[in-house]
């Protein structure tokens, strides 16, 4: 089953690290170490995450990767924290001022993967270690982890033909991507395409501006209007911020029965829409170990050590070949497993979920 799957790579990743690294003898104590080669837990941890609009960041990526080095440190590493709110000068600013306070290794979530490039050779000049978290950073990276990002759109894709059914090719799809300047955008859309491409008619197109959902849901409205109601049979949606811009276009676009939409990251909101029938999927990205990959990375880095026993994949970044790399799986979230998913880990209860406004949507699918 895949969740047992993501059980064992959760808990491969607890393995303690071996320190294998160029760290001078312990009886040395006359040389301080080189940036990079830390030789305690006494670390000073670098986060940069992305922006705040989608609930991930601060709810869960945050806190979870502060725990894990928490842990893997005796308490002892502090980690220093910024968000970009969706800029990306202003991050590579945050970059510069970590670079500046000597931090010993960075946790970068890049806002836009190309344009960071230039922070990221700075990091590199200073000896500090870059640990790409979420998305393919450009730049001489020296790890990355995140979701295996063609398999998130192979799973979206899929879920749309099985909720199409043998309606597939009745009427036109939207398909509204991501923003061009997140690389995951780009792997989510060819996933998606490789299930799609010949099975259903494409009316619209859309690479959604920032990820925003008044973004997405101008475009909805632009599709509704140049397509019609009636020739929509589905939207394939990036994720679920997206999807609610949608659902509110196609709701306010005089739909009665609503199409099949799709999504990803399984918010709070977008997993109320599913209970509700509004939106009929999301992709379930177990967070816990995308950030305890990322945190083991880098402390071990920080210490000077190898990575041969955290990261057993390798990627090829636009500008860096053979990244060490950790990709943790994903999982099709529909009403029908939310009690296995995101109830079973504890990443929302049956309480949350189910507010007055649900209750009685969520007795309809047993959710008690």
């Amino acid at each position: 089953m895949r969740r047992a799957a993501v059980v064992v790579a959760a808990g491969a990743m607890a393995v303690s690290l071996a320190a294998c690294g160029s760290a001078k003898e312990s009886g040395d104590k006359a040389t301080e170490p080189a940036a990079g080669e830390k030789k305690g837990d006494d670390l000073t941890i670098g986060l940069l995450l992305p922006e705040n609009q989608t609930a991930r960041y601060e709810k869960f990526d945050k806190p979870l990767i502060e725990k894990k080095i928490s842990e893997l440190t005796g308490g002892k590493a502090k980690v220093v924290y910024s968000n970009a709110k969706q800029d990306a000068t202003l991050q590579s600013q945050q970059v510069d001022t970590m670079i500046t306070n000597k931090v010993d290794v960075l946790i970068l979530d890049a806002v836009d993967a190309k344009a960071i490039a230039g922070s990221v050779n700075k990091a590199k000049d200073a000896g500090i270690p870059v640990v790409a978290y979420d998305r393919l950073a450009e730049g001489p990276i020296d790890a990355y982890t995140s979701f295996d990002n063609e398999e998130v759109g192979r799973v979206q894709g899929q879920a749309l033909l099985d909720a199409l059914g043998d309606k597939a090719k009745d009427g036109q799809i939207v398909m509204m991507h991501g923003a061009i300047t997140d690389p995951n955008a780009a792997l989510f859309k060819k996933g998606a395409k490789s299930v799609l491409d010949g099975k259903v008619n494409v009316g619209k197109e859309y690479d959604t501006k920032e990820w925003k959902p008044e973004n997405a849901n101008s475009n909805m409205e632009a599709a509704i209007s140049a397509l019609g109601k009636d020739k929509i049979v589905g939207v394939y949606s990036a994720n679920d911020g997206m999807a609610g811009g949608i659902i509110t276009a196609l709701q306010g676009g005089g739909f009665t029965k609503l199409p099949p939409v799709t999504g990803q990251d399984a918010e709070l909101s977008g997993v109320q829409r599913i209970v509700a029938g509004e939106q009929y999927m999301s992709v379930y990205k177990p967070y816990a170990p995308e950030a305890a990959a990322a945190a083991e990375m880098a402390v071990a880095l920080a210490k000077g050590e190898k990575l041969d026993s955290i990261a057993k994949d390798s990627v090829d970044s636009p500008t860096t070949k053979g990244v060490p790399t950790v990709l943790v799986p994903v999982v099709s979230l529909t009403k029908d497993n939310i009690k296995d998913t995101v109830i079973k880990d504890g990443v929302y209860t049956v309480q949350e979920i189910c507010t007055d406004k649900y209750k009685a949507a969520c007795d309809a699918i047993g959710l008690k």
